[in-house]
């Protein structure tokens, strides 16, 4: 189809050794069922109008395959190259076709304009240059292109698990490949560009230092108008931002 090539602002991603990235492949895999489960809702609802051509970041083992039209075109980029088999084993499972390539999300492997739908969900805690990679998906959605995502965050400032979330980053950095457990992503995205931004924050049923969470959809400018979520997606959650720009 013609969709990828080598963004010029692609970053050099960031090393873990083999035997790191093996064992977290494992983890990912084996010890996030009950999340996954305590999500399959959300997710649902989140993904229920993907089509055409979809550029899922970090894929890592597959979780969100479940949720896809099988019409889909889709396009994984996934740096750990132990995901791959999981990731694959799960594809197979739904009758799925997918284009796997390695690469980061500062530098996505896709052409100007050419996506329908970026996906996200626990990735944006992790990249080296959060700015960036937001502007890498803005640059790869067609213009009305949406942008999913399901993310945890920072605690609210001022908040006890919110300093703890600041002390624990050095060793949470390290333990969860570069993850950061007090990102204000939602921030981000209201400044990245993007002509509508909706969320919602919700605690999560998992360790606290992750459980403060966010999931909504970023529209890429266009002559699109109306609410970019339809009503019922997110009617269980509380605290929705629209950003309207």
């Amino acid at each position: 189809m013609g969709t990828l090539t080598r963004s010029k602002a692609e970053a050099k991603p960031q090393q873990s050794p083999d035997w790191y990235k093996r064992i977290f492949a494992w983890m990912m895999a084996h010890g996030t069922a009950k999340y996954e489960a305590e999500m399959r809702d959300r997710k649902q609802a989140l993904f229920a109008d993907l089509h055409g051509n979809v550029l899922e970041i970090g894929p890592g083992t597959g979780p969100n395959l479940r949720y896809y039209p099988s019409d889909i075109h889709w396009i994984g980029i996934e740096p750990n190259p132990f995901m791959d088999s999981y990731l694959k084993q799960e594809a197979d499972r739904l009758g799925l076709n997918i284009d796997i390539h390695r690469g980061t999300a500062e530098g996505l492997e896709a052409e100007d304009n050419s996506m329908d739908a970026v996906v996200s969900t626990l990735v944006l805690c992790s990249v080296d240059n959060l700015e960036r990679t937001l502007q890498e998906i803005l640059r790869v959605l067609k213009p009305g292109g949406r942008f999913y995502f399901l993310e945890h965050v920072a605690a609210p400032k001022g908040t006890g698990l919110r300093r703890v979330q600041h002390w624990i980053r050095p060793v949470w950095k390290i333990l969860g490949d570069g993850c950061h457990p007090d990102r204000e992503t939602w921030i981000a995205l209201e400044k990245a560009g993007f002509e509508r931004v909706e969320y919602q924050h919700f605690r999560a049923p998992v360790p606290a230092i992750v459980s403060p969470q966010i999931i909504g959809v970023a529209v890429k400018r266009s002559s699109y108008s109306g609410s970019c979520l339809s009503k019922p997606q997110f009617d269980s959650l509380s605290e929705t931002r629209k950003i309207r720009k």
